[in-house]
């Protein structure tokens, strides 16, 4: 007799568990230093931490509104004023999300319709094919080519048919560390002009940008800005990733298509991170601060390999950094990562895992998101490679 219920057949049956965690779980296997996961492994600001636990103590444990605490919005209108001359308001154009996954998630489900076709850039973000295909929508993909990763506009453009709903972007690009630039931009808002097409803008990595460049945010740019849902991360500009706290601006009309699909698969964010964060971004000098720590980074960890086998790609932004291995093995990246954990003690990301046909061009990617002593551990055990 069969057992009931019966499994139903999965509406994601190609999806595995993510790379990011697979990596991880190897790495903590065999006592690796993880270079693999994008999480810093040093503390959050102790201010910030300790205003979290006065947030907490003062009273604000109940829930907050669906949109977010207002005096948090208030904060983030004012930033992406001061960084980008960008104008939301702040009770109907912010939400604040559980995470950026959550956020791009909740964009998609809310504006991808089934039969709609999604725009992204390979290498991608593995969350944003499910999302799409959980609402019947169908990705369609511009490759970003090795070792500069670039937008091919005209092959863009060739991609655009009358189905398509959205365009996703991410910049500056994980996994590359490439950054757009204003031409860029320009080009996008003359693909999307005069179509229904939204664009969906994943910027967590806005505040890390290097060697004197610029985040080209979509707010930057009014065509865009009017039809886009742009979504950042407090965990990775706080060094809170564990907190899950991201947020989505929006125009009226999208926010509040958002919002209609936010209140029911979160509804609202744990309250007093919220206070907390309201509190701590008024404090000046922190986004600067930011950009020197992992420029300094990056730069140690550039300057250490220079000399080793392997080939350094550019790293425009992020914390990331790719590289290739030819010189080392000519292994499939994948089997490369296995062997560099269990022999050498070192975890790393195969690029090929965030391409939707697992396109192998021998890459992998580093985190160098890390304390002093772990990059230097991590250094010292792949320059004897």
């Amino acid at each position: 007799m069969p057992s009931y219920p019966r499994p139903l057949p999965s509406r994601l049956p190609e999806v595995g568990t993510t790379i990011f965690t697979v990596m991880s779980a190897l790495a903590q296997q065999h006592g690796a230093i993880n270079l693999s996961q994008g999480f810093p492994d040093f503390d959050a600001p102790g201010e910030l931490i300790d205003l979290l636990a006065q947030a907490a103590r003062g009273g604000h444990n109940q829930y907050a509104p669906m949109g977010g605490v207002p005096v948090l919005r208030e904060a983030i209108a004012a930033k992406v004023q001061a960084l980008y001359g960008a104008s939301y308001d702040a009770a109907d154009e912010i939400t604040v999300t559980a995470g950026a996954t959550q956020a791009l998630f909740t964009a998609i489900a809310a504006l991808v319709r089934p039969g709609d076709e999604v725009i992204a850039f390979t290498p991608v973000y593995d969350s944003y094919a499910p999302s799409v295909a959980l609402q019947g929508g169908r990705m369609v993909y511009a490759d970003l080519a090795p070792p500069a990763y670039r937008p091919d506009w005209e092959a863009v453009r060739a991609l655009i048919t009358p189905r398509t709903r959205m365009v996703i972007i991410n910049t500056p690009h994980n996994p590359s560390g490439a950054v757009w630039t204003p031409d860029d931009m320009t080009a996008l808002a003359e693909l999307v002009r005069d179509t229904d097409i939204i664009v969906l803008s994943d910027e967590v990595y806005e505040h890390m940008v290097f060697d004197g460049g610029r985040h080209e945010s979509v707010m930057r740019h009014p065509a865009l800005a009017e039809r886009a849902v742009v979504v950042s991360s407090f965990g990775k500009t706080y060094h809170i990733t564990g907190w899950k706290i991201g947020y989505a601006l929006a125009p009226r009309e999208l926010m509040a298509e958002f919002r209609k699909v936010h209140q029911f698969n979160v509804f609202t964010v744990h309250t007093p991170s919220q206070v907390a964060l309201a509190t701590f971004m008024a404090r000046p000098g922190w986004y600067e601060q930011l950009r020197a720590l992992y420029q300094g980074k990056r730069d140690i960890f550039r300057q250490a390999l220079a000399s080793s086998r392997f080939e350094l790609l550019p790293c425009q932004g992020t914390y990331f950094q790719c590289v290739k291995y030819a010189a080392i093995s000519d292994e499939g990246d994948r089997a490369f990562v296995e062997r560099l954990i269990r022999e050498h003690g070192v975890a790393a990301i195969p690029v090929s895992a965030l391409y939707p046909n697992g396109d192998d061009h021998r890459v992998i990617r580093f985190c160098f998101a890390k304390s002093a002593t772990t990059l230097e551990q991590a250094l010292e055990r792949l320059t004897r490679l």
